[in-house]
C-alpha cells in the first residue's frame, strides 16, 4: 500500500506530521483535567477483580491494588475523542486551505478511524458494565465475538476492496496467500487488541509503550510514503503523550478497555497497512510477552493445576516479586524501546 502522498515537499510533510501531533497534545492535555473531574463526579471509577484469570479468586491482585479502587476509568475516550477532533480540524484547515489535504482519507485512514472507533465503543460498554456491574464486566464470549467482527470487516474491506492479498516474509519477500489473509488479518487485530488490553494494568505501563509503538509505525509509514497515515500515528502519539501525563504513577486515571482495545486494534490495523505484521512483533514484544505470560498461565493451571507465575500477566508477577510499581513500568519501557528501535530498523534495511 506504497502509496504517495497529496502533499509537495518533505519539509511541509514533516511539519504537518509534528504539527497534528502537537496540536493533539496540547488539547488533549487542555481537556483531561475537565474530563477527569466529570469522571470522578459521576463515580466512574475502577472496580477491582473478582477472579484472576486462572479463575480463581483475585487475592494477590488485590492485595497490590487494593489502594487503586475507585480511580477513574474510561480515560481512552478522551484519548480516541481527541484524535477524531483533531482529524476533523484537519478538515476545517483543508477546507479554508491552509493545508493541501485533510487527514481524513479514504486510502490511508478511513479504516484506522473505523477500527479506533468501533473498538473504543465496544470497550466502552465493557467499561461501563463493570463499573456498574460489580466487576464482571462484559463476558469474554461476546466481547471477542464482536472483536472478531470488526476485524473481520476490516479483513473483508483490504482483501476484496483494496485486493491485498500478500504478506512481507523477513528475508524472502512478498507472498500471495490468497484467501488466507482474511484470518490473518483478523488474528492480527484480535491478538493485538487483547495483548494490548493484557497489558494495560500499571500506571502508565500501556501509555508508554503505546507511545514507542505507534510512533515507530509512524516511521515506517512515513517512509513508505503514507505521510497522512504517518500523521494519523502522531496524532496518536501527541493524545497518548497527554494522557500518559495524567497516568504516570500515581494515575489520576486509567485508559480502560475503550482505551486498550481501541489502540490495540488501530495499532494492529497499522501494521497490515504498512505490511509489517512481523515487525509488529518486535515492535511490540513486551505486549507479545505479557500475552504469552497469561496464556502460559492458564495452560499450566488446567493441565497441570499448578501456576507458572505468582500471578498473570507477567508485570503483576513482578510486582508481587517485591518491585516498586514504577520500577517495572520504566523497565518495561526500556524493553520495549529497545525492541523497536531493532524491529524498526530491521523493517527499514528491508530485513523484516
Amino acid at each position: 500500500m506504497n502509496e504517495l502522498s497529496l502533499f509537495s515537499g518533505p519539509l511541509r510533510q514533516i511539519t504537518l506530521i509534528i504539527g497534528s501531533e502537537i496540536f493533539a497534545f496540547i488539547l488533549a492535555l487542555l481537556l483531561a483535567p475537565t474530563f477527569i473531574r466529570f469522571l470522578n463526579y459521576h463515580k466512574l471509577g475502577k472496580q477491582l477483580r473478582i477472579t484472576a484469570t486462572t479463575g480463581e479468586k483475585a487475592t494477590i491482585f488485590n492485595e497490590l491494588h487494593a489502594k487503586k479502587a475507585g480511580t477513574p476509568t474510561m480515560g481512552g475516550v478522551l484519548i480516541w475523542g481527541t484524535v477524531l477532533l483533531t482529524l476533523l480540524f484537519s478538515r476545517v484547515l483543508s477546507f479554508f486551505g491552509v493545508i493541501d489535504h485533510s487527514l481524513i482519507n479514504r486510502n490511508e485512514t478511513w479504516l484506522p478511524i473505523f477500527t479506533l472507533v468501533t473498538a473504543g465503543i465496544l470497550g466502552l460498554f465493557d467499561d461501563y458494565i463493570n463499573i456498574k456491574g460489580q466487576a464482571k464486566g462484559l463476558a469474554a464470549k461476546p466481547k471477542m465475538f464482536w472483536l472478531l467482527l470488526f476485524a473481520a470487516m476490516g479483513a473483508w474491506w483490504f482483501y476484496y476492496k483494496l485486493g491485498v492479498n500478500s504478506i512481507h516474509i523477513p528475508g524472502f519477500g512478498d507472498y500471495a496467500i490468497g484467501i488466507w489473509y482474511i484470518p490473518l488479518f483478523i488474528f492480527v487485530i484480535s491478538g493485538t487488541a487483547n495483548a494490548v488490553n493484557f497489558t494495560d494494568g500499571l500506571d502508565g505501563l500501556a501509555g508508554g509503550l503505546l507511545i514507542i509503538a505507534f510512533g515507530s509505525f509512524g516511521v515506517i509509514a512515513f517512509v513508505q510514503g503514507l505521510f497522512i497515515l504517518s500523521a494519523f500515528c502522531a496524532i496518536i502519539v501527541g493524545a497518548l503523550l497527554a494522557f500518559l501525563w495524567y497516568n504516570i504513577m500515581p494515575a489520576k486515571f486509567y485508559m480502560g478497555d475503550t482505551g486498550a482495545l481501541a489502540l490495540g486494534a488501530t495499532l494492529g490495523v497499522i501494521a497490515m497497512m504498512t505490511d509489517s505484521a512481523i515487525a509488529l512483533i518486535m515492535i511490540g514484544f513486551v505486549f507479545v510477552i505479557e500475552t504469552f505470560s497469561v496464556i502460559i498461565q492458564l495452560t499450566s493451571k488446567k493441565l497441570f493445576g499448578r501456576k507458572v507465575f505468582l500471578i498473570a500477566p507477567i508485570h503483576h508477577h513482578f510486582e508481587k516479586l517485591g518491585w516498586n510499581e514504577a520500577t517495572v513500568v520504566m523497565r518495561f519501557w526500556i524493553l520495549g524501546g529497545m525492541f523497536a528501535a531493532i524491529g524498526l530498523i530491521l523493517r527499514l534495511t528491508g530485513r523484516f
